[in-house]
């Protein structure tokens, strides 16, 4: 009986999943198998291989013949794994309103992150003068644009009368 080590499908539709399997050649990829020896998932990020070297090994010194992609996955899974890596969140389709500039320096650490106690929050200074009391309110004057026209000044003025 010629035996080989290859994978099978186990997923469902549009995600899949593959076990390592020790078959008879003639078999169909998801026919019956003899053992399985390991999973593998490429959808999870890194890709998970989980493979029982051990029994691979035992079916190779049976006489067993490995596919090329069990042998890349025996490769990967004999590598160690890599350090564990914060993931970036995706990014989402909807547009977020951006922070002000403000609001953002406002939130920055100062110098006073060293364990001191932190001053208290300092006031922006806006772009407009104060008003001071002594100055007296200005009466709103239009502009140019905004001066009602001839006409209809007149009737305003027959209307107040």
């Amino acid at each position: 009986m010629a035996v080989r080590i290859r994978l099978t499908r186990v997923g469902a539709t549009k995600r899949p999943a593959y076990r390592v399997i020790a078959i008879d050649k003639r078999r169909s990829r998801d026919g019956r198998a003899l053992e399985i020896l390991g999973f593998y998932d490429p959808l999870t990020e890194p890709a998970t291989v989980t493979i029982d070297t051990e029994r691979i090994n035992a079916w190779i010194g049976k006489g067993a013949q490995p596919s090329e992609t069990v042998v890349k996955l025996m490769r990967q899974a004999a590598q160690p794994a890599p350090t564990a890596t914060v993931e970036k969140p995706k990014r989402s389709t909807r547009a977020k309103p951006k922070a002000s500039t403000k609001a953002s320096k406002a939130e920055a650490p100062g110098p006073a992150a060293a364990g001191a106690e932190a001053p208290a929050a300092e006031v922006a200074p806006t772009d407009e003068a104060p008003a001071t009391p002594e100055a007296p309110a200005a009466a709103k004057v239009p502009a140019a644009d905004e001066a009602p026209a001839p006409e209809k000044a007149e009737k305003a003025e027959k209307a107040d009368a």
